[in-house]
């Protein structure tokens, strides 16, 4: 009965980002926001009670990765899509595709996750940036806007060409050759977590000063810092 728990929150994960989507599709950013990070929760969750109970298969896999691809891959496209339509309309885009063109991610991200379901060398560490933490990353964008906009942020952020440019970096990260840190602790040591301590730390201090502004603040010092462990 045990081995049906694990499954029975990925399935939650799914769930709450299918809420998600509805609500992105209204256009309503915030609750889109409340059950993305809902289901990042339940994302998180299911492995640690699959490993807590040794329950863990391929089919668990499969699913998570099925899971995933509604919450962190679908959702931050159509919250690119949202964000593209709002910006001013081009001369040369009379039809208003831009917007679609957030949907890359969402592309990325697909990818990113048949990649991870093939790969057998992920355990320590991911290759490539992890679909909830883009799906985070993106998700902010809305939320400062929202909260913390003022002239300039408003007038960066609903910039085409920004938003264009955040796009195919996110695609980029998602499928990059880069060795990133896993949040995955065998010991508590310092000295063989250093880099996961200031991880936490340099985040923690990013969403104390900046709040919602310090949620890219934390995906770009994620990235960073990997880079920096690797050598």
């Amino acid at each position: 009965m045990k081995k049906y728990i694990p499954n029975s929150i990925t399935l939650l994960n799914l769930f709450s980002g299918c809420i998600a989507v509805v609500y992105a599709i209204g256009g309503d950013m915030k609750y889109t926001a409340l059950f993305v990070c809902a289901g990042i929760f339940f994302d998180f969750f299911d492995g640690l009670v699959a490993r807590k109970l040794k329950v863990q298969s391929e089919l668990g896999l499969q699913l998570d990765s099925l899971a995933d691809m509604v919450t962190s891959g679908l959702v931050p496209g159509l919250v690119l899509y949202y964000l593209l339509g709002l910006t001013p309309q081009f001369s040369w885009d009379p039809f208003r595709l831009l917007p679609y063109f957030g949907l890359l991610v969402t592309l990325a991200s697909a990818y990113r996750l048949a990649k991870f379901n093939i790969s057998n060398n992920q355990s320590d560490y991911f290759i490539g940036l992890p679909t909830p933490a883009n799906t985070i990353c993106i998700i902010a964008l809305p939320l400062i806007l929202e909260y913390q906009s003022n002239d300039t942020i408003h007038a960066l952020i609903l910039n085409p060409w920004v938003l264009i440019m955040m796009t195919l970096i996110s695609c980029y990260l998602l499928n990059a050759p880069i060795k990133l840190i896993a949040l995955k602790f065998k010991n508590w040591s310092f000295k063989d977590n250093m880099f996961r301590y200031l991880l936490i730390v340099s985040a923690l201090v990013f969403l104390l000063f900046f709040q919602f502004s310090g949620i890219p603040l934390s995906i770009i010092g994620y990235v960073v810092l990997s880079v920096i462990s690797n050598k």
